[in-house]
Formats: structure tokens, C-alpha cells, sequence
């Protein structure tokens, strides 16, 4: 069996190309808005590509709000995307947190967040890309993530049982996001 061959890359410039053609074939790493979250990711591109690439870094939380399915904006946290490249953009995967506490604010699911392009699943790359991103976990401060998913996404919930997730409980998404049943684990990383 051939090795799989992925990287978590930090957004670059000359990796905004393979960026924007998943977006053009329309994926994007925000499922619930999605034509909306594509046509915003191509508008800020076209605006400032360079400012675009380098708000997929923002551990300050010095950048804008984030718009929720509902439309509503709410504050930065500090936090950070990679792109999962295996030669060519794969997908995105991003952690976010709160200085100081575990604690998320209500209007945001879960730490660790990631989405593969169609074209490049069932490789085991979201699986390796959450493995990856949670090696820096411990840095943050932090002794756990909590990851949320669909109680019908099968792909996802064995994406975060390989990682040592376990379920933690069933709840039901704030009306920000669309007040529908979710799973919530946890994975320890110390």
C-alpha cells in the first residue's frame, strides 16, 4: 500500500489558485452557507488577495467577524486554517479557541473544524489532517478539543473516533445554526 503523500500547508499566495478552482467547482469548508461563503471567499480574493491569504492565519483574532448560516456576524476568535495540499489543494482544516479557557461562546460548534473537496475523499485525509492539527493543541493551552458533527455525517464521526474522539453528548444546534440535532466529542491530547 502506497504511502499517502499529505501536508497541512499555511496559505499562500501561490497556493490561492488551487483555492479558488474548488471554490469555482463549488466547494467550500462552510457547508450550511455555501454559495453565499464561496461568493464572499471570491469576492475578498478578487478585493485583496494577499489580505485574504493572510486572515487564514489570525491567532490574534485581529481580523473581521465571521458570518454564521443565519447571517449574523459575530467577533474573531484566535485561530488559524491549513490547506491540506497532496500536490494540489485537498481541502481546509481550522482550530480555534478562547486564551485562557476551554470554553467556546455559543455561536461557534466546535475547536477543530475541516472539510475535504469531493473530488479527494475517502483517502484518509481528513483523518490525517485532524491528526496533524492535533499535535499543536497542547501549545494553545488547551488539554482538549471538542469537534461537532451531524448525527448523519459517517464520514466525519470516524474521521474523529480514529483520532481518540470520544462522544461526549447529542445536542441540538443554537438557531444561529439552524437549530437541528449534533454530536460533540472530545479528544484528549494529554
Amino acid at each position: 500500500m502506497t504511502a499517502i503523500a499529505l501536508a497541512l500547508v499555511t496559505p499562500r499566495l501561490e497556493h490561492l489558485p488551487g483555492y479558488v478552482a474548488a471554490l469555482e467547482r463549488g466547494w467550500h469548508a462552510d457547508n450550511t452557507r455555501g454559495p453565499d461563503a464561496i461568493a464572499e471567499d471570491l469576492e475578498a480574493i478578487e478585493r485583496d488577495p494577499a489580505q485574504f491569504v493572510a486572515l487564514q492565519t489570525d491567532v490574534e483574532a485581529r481580523g473581521p467577524g465571521f458570518t454564521l448560516p443565519d447571517g449574523t456576524v459575530v467577533p474573531r476568535l484566535p485561530g488559524y486554517r491549513r490547506w491540506m495540499w497532496d500536490g494540489e489543494f485537498c481541502g481546509m482544516i481550522g482550530f480555534r479557541w478562547q486564551n485562557g479557557t476551554h470554553e467556546l461562546p455559543p455561536t461557534c460548534l466546535g475547536h477543530i473544524g475541516y472539510s475535504v473537496v469531493p473530488w479527494k475523499r475517502r483517502r484518509g485525509y481528513a483523518t490525517l489532517a485532524l491528526g496533524m492539527m492535533l499535535r499543536d493543541v497542547p501549545n494553545r493551552g488547551l488539554e482538549y478539543v471538542e469537534i461537532t458533527t451531524d448525527p448523519d455525517n459517517i464520514g466525519s464521526q470516524r474521521v474523529i473516533l480514529a483520532n481518540g474522539g470520544v462522544l461526549v453528548e447529542r445536542f441540538m444546534t443554537t438557531s444561529h445554526h439552524g437549530g437541528k440535532p449534533g454530536l460533540r466529542y472530545r479528544i484528549n491530547v494529554r
